[in-house]
């Protein structure tokens, strides 16, 4: 008798461990739904996964990827500068290369003093316009693309196994703590019986 009461906290941390994979498990299944003594039974992602689709299309367009956000960024004269390198590279073998071959006439009359001369001028103007180009590319790509939109249609389309794969990918290691709770709740629950029944 004294044996069987020492088992009892071995079994109330598997009921507690087991309940709540059980619980974990039903997050996702069934992915279809069962009905079962009169009851439907349906894994909560996959019943609500065209909901879960919307909230997150909200969250991405709205907090996590702005257009505003994004265009501040491109427009940044930090950024635009970095690019400055590159696009004077590109004016001087226009200049230097491109002009003779279309132009030979005029580039002729051009030399060194001329050629930098004018791709200083090309660097500063290009330098205000980028920052104009990039807020009306913005502003335009912002009303032909909807992000809210795009994630809805992606979320909504993944099939009940794509879904369940990349949740737990995420959220591995917190469903396990959850298992492990569980156990460690049931048999702490299971040793405190033992002490009540021990000291009746």
């Amino acid at each position: 008798m004294k044996i069987a009461i020492f088992l009892i906290p071995i079994i109330s941390a598997f009921i507690g461990w087991f309940t709540n994979w059980i619980a974990i498990k039903m997050l996702f299944h069934p992915k279809k739904p069962v009905r079962l003594l009169g009851i439907s039974f349906h894994g909560i992602f996959p019943k609500r996964q065209k909901q879960f689709a919307e909230k997150l299309g909200k969250l991405v367009s709205q907090e996590l990827l702005s257009f505003t956000d994004i265009e501040q960024k491109i427009a940044d004269p930090k950024n635009i500068e970095m690019l400055m390198p590159y696009v004077e590279t590109h004016i001087d073998h226009f200049l230097r290369v491109k002009l003779a071959e279309e132009m030979p006439m005029i580039s002729m009359f051009i030399g060194d003093k001329t050629i930098n001369q004018m791709k200083a001028v090309f660097i500063k103007e290009l330098g205000e316009l980028f920052p104009l180009i990039m807020q009306n590319y913005m502003g335009q790509l912002e009303k032909e693309l909807d992000l809210e939109k795009i994630v809805i249609n992606k979320v909504s389309g993944f099939s009940s196994d794509k879904l369940e794969e990349i949740l737990q990918s995420i959220m591995s290691k917190e469903f396990r703590f959850v298992e492990i709770i569980g156990g460690v709740l049931g048999f702490l629950i299971g040793l405190l019986q033992v002490f009540l029944t021990l000291m009746s």
